[in-house]
């Protein structure tokens, strides 16, 4: 579906009412399309679509809540911006089986390292890509925890893996900015890596300002995560992740090309001794 040769953005859709930032909530079909189709003009290539809040001390709603929300989300994104991925932010095995195959999500993102059992079965038979995020708050464990998770997929059959560290799930601020330190050793998996760092709370309390106040370091926060190899920022602010993208690849290609330069100018000395 995506080529992660360049880093992408997720925009983020909360078919609910309590999700912790209240600029991501939209409640109504009209109000999911413009969203959707905002963020898609401004650079997202993924939409994710959650229908039950996960944001600390929540208690999730119901499955047939979960479910009937979606089924007013859903096909609002698919009819708004049919060129993008629509990914589904659910827990639920079953909500991921309905998502799919009755409302045409492309994706699944699972916030709960796979707390359902059911859940990695049910992606593989789905045949869609998955993100699985970590409830580690250490890196060496959670490289340990995802090593035998991924195999245990791929023994399913699945095929297309992401990987997210899980800031703010269960992690301590300290922990949080350490594995934004390390995010660079989660490549050692070979697997991409999705960031979801938008308005959280290690953001405004590093900040010391609140979630309508945490924009710029956010940004700030995302664009260190780029330059250790996140393949995708997930994220309310799609513009603003956008550019961080932009200005992470022109780096990039301006590096290389300094580099190539390098040895075009070097390269005559060396051959001639």
């Amino acid at each position: 579906m995506l080529s992660l040769g360049s880093p992408l953005v997720m925009g983020i859709v909360n078919a609910t009412p309590d999700s912790f930032y209240e600029g991501s909530r939209r409640l109504t079909a009209e109000g999911i399309a413009r969203r959707a189709r905002e963020m898609c003009d401004e650079g997202a290539a993924i939409i994710d679509v959650g229908a039950c809040s996960t944001r600390p001390d929540s208690s999730p709603c119901s499955e047939e809540e979960e479910i009937g929300r979606l089924r007013v989300a859903l096909p609002a994104v698919r009819r708004a911006v049919p060129e993008a991925v629509v990914s589904v932010d659910t827990f639920r095995a079953s909500v991921a089986r309905v998502a799919v195959e009755e409302l045409g999500a492309d994706m699944v993102n699972d916030v709960s390292e796979a707390s359902d059992p059911e859940m990695m079965r049910m992606v593989a038979r789905l045949g869609v890509p998955y993100v699985l995020t970590s409830v580690e708050g250490e890196l060496e464990p959670m490289l340990i925890r995802w090593a035998r998770e991924v195999q245990q997929l791929r023994d399913y059959g699945q095929r297309d893996i992401l990987l997210d560290p899980g800031f703010g799930f269960g992690t301590t601020r300290e922990q949080d900015w350490l594995l934004l330190s390390q995010l660079d050793r989660m490549l050692v998996m070979g697997l991409p890596v999705v960031v979801g760092l938008s308005r959280k709370r290690m953001i405004r309390e590093a900040a010391a300002t609140d979630v309508e106040g945490a924009l710029a370091g956010t940004v700030a926060a995302e664009t260190i995560a780029l330059m250790k190899g996140a393949a995708v920022l997930r994220a309310h602010d799609v513009r603003a992740a956008a550019d961080a993208c932009k200005i992470k690849m022109g780096l990039f290609d301006r590096m290389n090309m300094i580099n190539i330069k390098r040895k075009s100018v070097l390269t005559p000395h060396f051959l001639t001794g």
